[in-house]
C-alpha cells in the first residue's frame, strides 16, 4: 500500500500531453504518424489499411514545408477487428535505396489483394513509382516482409496504352468471384480542354500469379471530369468504378453532373471492364466537412455486413498545428441505394462505432490503440526492422503521455490483476485507469530497468469493476519500451 502510494504521488502534478484527436472521437483512425490514400484489405476478421507514409519536410531551419510527396518511399500498415482499436504494424519500405523495390523513387497510393497459390495465401502490395509507373510486391503475411518478385515495374510508360496516360499512378484491384482479377489505374489531364474527358483511365486484367498483366490495358471511357484515385467494388452483381473528379469544373458543369469538383463519384457497369455510366457521387471533398481541402482519395470495403469508406484528411496536422498539406485517415460509414448502390455518405470526426468488443484477458498488443499522446512505435525484431513492417513495440513515453483501447469487456467480473512485458533501462510507472488518463486508477505498474529482453511485470488489482471499460495507461518515465498487456481473471 505504502508503495502504492508513493507510486501514485508521482503522477500528482504531472501534466498530461494534449489529445492530438477528441477523446470521443475515432478519426483520424491514427495519430502516432501520417497516413494517405487509404486501401483496405479485408483478411481472416480483420481490416488492414496500407496507407501512403507522408513524411514531413523541414528546411535547414527547422520550418515546416509543404508536401510535395517527393520524399515518399514508404506504406503504412495497420490492422483493427474491431475498427476503433488499430494496431500498428510499420512502416513499409517499400522504394528508394533503402526500400524492396530500390529501382524506385516513390511509393504513392498503395492497393492491397491476396490469393491462395498453390495452396498457400499470398498477398501483393501495389503502389505508384510518383505519377510513372506501378509496382508490386509480394509476401506470406498482411504485414509482409515484403519483397520485390521483378526488380522493376508491373505497368510503365512502356505498356501498351499506357505511354499517355498523364499519370501513370493510383492503383486499385478487383477479385471478381469467378477468381479472375482486375487492374484499374491513371489520372491526369493531357490538356486544359481534356479536363472535361480527360481519357487518362484504365483497366486491366491480371494473371493468375498477380505480378504480370493478362492482356494489354485498356481506356475506361467517358470519365467525366477524371482526377486521379481509382476504386473499384463488386455490389450486388454490379460493379463500380469510382474515382476524385478534377477542378476544372466550371459551375454549370456542376450543376449539369449532380457533382463537385474534388468530389469522390462513381460510375457503373454489368462488365468489370466496362463499359461504365455514370452513377452517384459519394463523399465530398474534405474542405467540405473539415474546412480543408486538397487531394482527395478513398477506398470502399465491406466488413461484417456494412460498407465502409477510408479516406484522407488534413484533421491530424490541424490539431498538431502544422499546416503542410499532411494527411491521415479516416473512416465512415457508406450508405446503400435502394439498388445497393453507393451513395453519399459524410465525412465526420466521430468515424464509426466499435464493432466488436475487445477481450482484455488475451494479450494485446501495447501498439493497438484508440488514441494516445506522447508516444510512438518502432520495429522490434531483425525482419520488420530490416523491412520495415512486422512487430512492433510502443516506446518514446514520457512524464504525461498516454496510450488507450476502447471497449474491453471484462465478463468474469473484476479481475485479478495485470501483466505487461516491458524491456529497457529505465524506469518508471505506468498508471492503469478507466475513462480518461486521469481517471479512477486501478492499478499502478512500477518499471525499474527490466533490461534489453522484455520481462514480464504483474501486479495486483483491487479496485472492483467489470462490465465494458475504456483502459487508459499514463506513463511517467522514460527509457522503457512496452510489447504487450493483458488482464488477468
Amino acid at each position: 500500500m505504502i508503495a502504492e502510494m508513493i507510486e501514485a504521488n508521482l503522477f500528482e502534478n504531472i501534466e498530461l500531453y494534449r489529445e492530438i484527436k477528441g477523446m470521443d472521437d475515432h478519426n483520424p483512425v491514427m495519430t502516432q504518424r501520417f497516413g494517405a490514400d487509404p486501401y483496405a484489405l479485408v483478411y481472416n476478421g480483420r481490416v488492414y489499411l496500407y496507407m501512403t507514409g507522408d513524411d514531413p519536410v523541414y528546411d535547414a531551419e527547422g520550418k515546416l514545408q509543404e508536401n510535395t510527396y517527393s520524399n515518399i518511399n514508404t506504406i503504412n500498415v495497420i490492422s483493427s477487428d474491431d475498427l476503433v482499436n488499430w494496431t500498428d504494424h510499420g512502416t513499409v519500405y517499400a522504394a528508394g535505396d533503402n526500400g524492396a523495390a530500390s529501382w524506385g523513387a516513390n511509393s504513392w497510393a498503395p492497393a492491397a489483394a491476396y490469393k491462395n497459390i498453390d495452396g498457400k495465401d499470398k498477398f501483393f502490395l501495389y503502389f505508384a513509382n510518383n505519377g510513372n509507373g506501378i509496382a508490386v510486391l509480394t509476401a506470406d503475411s498482411p504485414v509482409g516482409p515484403f519483397t520485390d518478385p521483378l526488380n522493376g515495374p508491373l505497368i510503365s510508360r512502356k505498356t501498351p496504352t499506357c505511354a499517355e496516360v498523364s499519370w501513370l499512378f493510383d492503383p486499385a484491384v478487383l477479385m471478381d468471384d469467378d477468381g479472375s482479377v482486375y487492374m484499374y489505374f491513371g489520372g491526369g489531364i493531357p490538356t486544359p480542354d481534356m479536363a472535361s474527358n480527360p481519357g487518362t483511365a484504365r483497366v486491366v486484367r491480371l494473371a493468375d500469379d498477380m505480378i504480370s498483366l493478362d492482356g494489354d490495358p485498356r481506356p475506361i471511357e467517358n470519365v467525366k471530369y477524371l482526377f486521379e484515385d481509382s476504386g473499384i467494388n463488386k455490389i450486388n452483381g454490379n460493379y463500380y468504378y469510382s474515382y476524385c473528379s478534377n477542378f476544372s469544373m466550371t459551375p454549370d458543369a456542376e450543376k449539369e453532373l449532380g457533382f463537385n469538383q474534388g468530389e469522390i463519384v462513381t460510375m457503373v457497369s454489368k462488365d468489370p471492364m466496362g463499359p461504365f455510366e455514370m452513377y452517384k457521387p459519394v463523399l465530398k471533398n474534405p474542405e467540405y466537412f473539415f474546412g480543408l481541402g486538397g487531394n482527395n482519395h478513398h477506398c470502399m470495403f465491406e466488413f461484417k455486413g456494412q460498407w465502409y469508406i477510408a479516406y484522407h484528411s488534413r484533421i491530424l496536422e490541424k490539431a498538431m498545428r502544422m499546416l503542410g498539406g499532411y494527411r491521415s485517415t479516416n473512416i465512415d460509414k457508406i450508405n446503400l441505394d435502394d439498388n445497393y448502390g453507393p451513395c453519399k455518405s459524410e465525412g465526420t470526426t466521430q468515424g464509426v462505432e466499435q464493432i466488436k468488443a475487445l477481450n482484455p484477458y488475451e494479450e494485446v498488443m501495447a501498439v493497438t490503440m484508440a488514441n494516445c499522446a506522447g508516444v510512438t512505435t518502432r520495429q522490434h525484431g531483425s525482419d520488420a526492422v530490416r523491412y520495415g513492417s512486422g512487430e512492433m513495440i510502443l516506446t518514446g513515453m514520457h512524464d504525461g503521455s498516454w496510450s488507450c483501447v476502447e471497449g474491453a469487456v471484462f465478463e468474469y467480473g473484476s479481475p485479478s490483476g495485470i501483466v505487461v512485458k516491458a524491456r529497457g533501462r529505465g524506469t518508471g510507472v505506468i498508471r492503469v485507469s478507466l475513462d480518461s488518463p486521469d481517471g479512477e486508477a486501478v492499478a499502478y505498474i512500477p518499471v525499474k530497468a527490466p533490461g534489453q529482453n522484455f520481462v514480464e511485470i504483474e501486479v495486483p488489482i483491487e479496485k472492483e469493476f467489470s462490465g465494458k471499460q475504456d483502459i487508459y495507461f499514463t506513463y511517467v518515465g522514460e527509457n522503457y519500451e512496452l510489447l504487450s498487456w493483458r488482464f488477468l481473471k
